[in-house]
């Protein structure tokens, strides 16, 4: 099986990505805190994996790639999406856990909603562990919060004060997407791994999906997989998102990242890039020349590396001297592509398209 891997790092110069809310004891009743892993080195700002994956998915609905998003549903205590992989790109690729509602008032709710599409029949509890993994995207270093106060001061009267943490630092984090399951959906009666119910067997059947019996699996055509993948990547290229963005407009799309097609889902990157005794980033060639080594029989792309001009410059003319002459990258460089991070996931995007290539998602 094949899977896209990869490490990203998004610079937050004076951020608030991700909050927690009010903070107890505090000096103003409604003071906003930041996400932070406390240890004992310091604070480790954090944007939850949660918040990532709602970012990219949010970004592909509303970018121009052809997504086909599935609707949500509400009731009075819960809310889910449709749970069709079959016909809706996001349920497959960021999955689903979907139940049957004995609810005649949830019935009626997503009947009279004329805004809604039609909710496929449910069955069964079905439940897809999604094939794009994401990690918690943390700061490389330990910072200390800002606390900027502020007041409402528009109005007749005292001024209302208010307060909230803001951080600057880099966040890294790592990916995975299993290539073999994007567009392939069982129906094996085991609690985790039964995407299909009978309803959407039959669908399956009824669009001429590939019938992998020994698996018990169905599959879309391998072009149409590759389509998904495609946009899931393009989608990644143009990431928005993020809390405080009026206070702290934060590009959040990466500005450094490494990634590859790979046979294994081990993750080659994920001590590539560390912290300084400063703090700041560094690239870790003898790291990174290691994973190439130790890896290389496990790469089925090249390594694509996406470096925005301008970021860290003094660490890429670094790596651009390992990659030449007789650099500690040398050996690798013909396998290592650097550009933007736009066209690097552009560059795989239409990669996974071409014919060639389509063995990966076998």
């Amino acid at each position: 099986m094949a899977f896209v891997t990869g490490l990203i790092l998004v610079d937050a110069p004076a951020s608030a990505l991700n909050n927690l809310g009010s903070i107890p004891g505090a000096r103003t009743d409604n003071t906003v805190g930041v996400k932070v892993i406390r240890t004992k080195e310091g604070f480790y700002p954090y944007v939850s994996a949660q918040a990532f994956r709602y970012w990219w998915r949010t970004t592909l609905e509303n970018a121009d790639l052809g997504w086909k998003a599935a609707p949500i549903y509400r009731e009075s205590k819960v809310a889910y999406t449709d749970g069709n992989p079959i016909l809706y790109w996001d349920d497959d690729l960021f999955g689903y856990m979907r139940a049957p509602s004995k609810k005649q008032s949830a019935k009626e709710q997503r009947e009279s909603d004329s805004t809604q599409e039609t909710a496929t029949e449910t069955k069964d509890t079905i439940t897809r562990v999604s094939p794009l993994r994401v990690g918690t995207l943390v700061s490389i270093a330990p910072v200390t919060p800002t606390d900027d106060f502020g007041t409402m001061s528009r109005h007749e009267g005292d001024p209302v004060p208010h307060e909230h943490q803001f951080y600057r630092t880099t966040l890294k984090g790592l990916l995975s997407l299993d290539l073999h399951a994007a567009g392939t959906f069982s129906y094996a009666n085991r609690t985790g791994f039964r995407h299909l119910d009978k309803v959407r067997v039959d669908l399956a059947e009824a669009n001429g999906l590939e019938h992998l019996e020994d698996e018990q699996c169905y599959r879309l055509p391998a072009r149409d997989r590759a389509e998904r993948i495609a946009a899931l990547f393009e989608g990644l290229a143009r990431l928005e998102g993020g809390a405080k963005q009026a206070l702290h407009y934060t590009d959040v799309t990466p500005s450094l990242t490494l990634f590859a097609v790979t046979k294994g889902g081990n993750n080659m990157f994920g001590h590539v890039v560390g912290a300084n005794s400063k703090g700041q980033p560094i690239v870790k060639i003898e790291a990174l020349e290691e994973a190439l080594r130790v890896f290389n029989d496990q790469l089925l792309s090249k390594v694509y590396v996406g470096w925005t001009q301008g970021y860290l410059d003094d660490e890429r003319e670094t790596f651009m001297r390992a990659l030449s002459g007789n650099g500690t990258l040398a050996e690798f460089a013909a396998s290592i592509q650097v550009m933007h991070p736009r066209e690097a996931f552009q560059q795989v995007a239409e990669e996974i398209r071409q014919p060639q290539n389509l063995t990966w998602l076998a």
